[in-house]
């Protein structure tokens, strides 16, 4: 059988019941959406090194080929035919549930593509999203049962919490691995690049910061250091906490040490996990919430800022500005 057929060469194409619609319909825009669902969970499953995260899409996946014929399926409300059914829904919460219990919870927005697997998990969630509006505006004009949107409702859900599962399992392994690293005393971490100059690059970047600052507020100490963890620069802007002093060439230090943003260290330092404590160690000086920043310059990392002063968003945007203008 050829792959080309010239059936759909006039813009048409056939439902499972034979029926000839075109294919701007909307029950082909719904399952030709989940099919893009299902190529993008595909790419999930081939970046993803765990074997645990690819059996569920896996599985997911030859589900979803039974959604999809559903939906090609313009049969009444009742029919016995269709392939997703309430167990189906329940099985995905189940799901759910449980990578709910191993998930270390986020109080803030998530911004996608922390790693490339939990991108591809992002970028499927969004598309899941979409379809399950398709369905919604189908269900208007003809019937659709049940459990197709129920389905795509909870999958969306499942996608977004096995992408931070993903992530977060890989950010431990890294944070891991690079914290043994320092705490060993490896060369390699401790300086990967050619000392460059930093002052001028500091001054640019503290000021930024300080403006940002101002904008939000909140007065706040910013600390600069090199790829060694010696300082560089540091102001304190008039009323910031006295503490801020030291936390903020803390963050800055540990940025640099662990070559990672301060607020991923939190992963790999909650109770439970591999590094539980971690903060306690090397004098107290890493720091395991957000507000410090590695400085990279052509791939190399040069060094390390850190902001002190405000909540852990606010210290973490004002840090942003300053690694902006660096």
């Amino acid at each position: 059988m050829k792959v080309y057929t010239k059936t759909g060469d006039k813009g048409q194409t056939s439902l499972l019941s034979k029926e000839r619609v075109f294919k701007d319909n909307i029950r082909v825009q719904a399952y030709g959406t989940v099919d893009e669902a299902n190529a993008a969970m595909g790419l999930a499953k081939s970046l993803t090194a765990k074997e645990w995260a690819a059996a569920i899409i896996h599985k997911i996946q030859q589900e979803l080929i039974g959604l999809n014929a559903d939906l090609a399926t313009a049969e009444p409300e009742n029919s016995d035919n269709y392939r997703i059914t309430t167990s189906h829904v329940e099985g995905l919460e189940k799901i759910i549930d449980s990578l709910e219990q191993r998930r270390i919870p986020q109080p803030y927005f998530v911004t996608p593509g922390d790693t490339p697997a939990s991108a591809a998990m992002d970028l499927a969630r969004t598309i899941v999203r979409r379809a399950e509006r398709c369905v919604v505006a189908l269900k208007r004009q003809e019937p659709v049962t049940a459990p197709v949107q129920l389905y795509l409702n909870r999958l969306s859900d499942l996608l977004f919490v096995l992408a931070r599962c993903n992530e977060q399992e890989e950010l431990v392994e890294r944070v891991t691995s690079q914290v043994q690293a320092v705490l060993q005393g490896s060369p390699e971490i401790k300086s990967q690049a050619a000392e460059q100059p930093l002052l001028n690059k500091a001054r640019r970047g503290i000021a930024a910061a300080e403006n940002k600052a101002r904008e939000i507020g909140v007065p706040m100490v910013i600390a600069v250091v090199d790829s060694g963890g010696n300082l560089v620069a540091q102001e304190r802007m008039d009323n910031a906490l006295l503490a801020s002093i030291a936390l903020a060439l803390d963050k800055a230090y540990t940025a640099v040490a662990l070559k990672m943003p301060t607020e991923q260290a939190a992963i790999v330092a909650v109770p439970g996990q591999q590094l539980f404590g971690i903060n306690t160690t090397n004098s107290g000086r890493l720091v395991i919430f957000g507000g410090g920043l590695p400085i990279y310059e052509q791939g190399l990392l040069i060094g390390g800022i850190g902001v002190s002063g405000g909540s852990v968003e606010q210290d973490m945007v004002v840090a942003q500005a300053g690694l902006s203008a660096i």
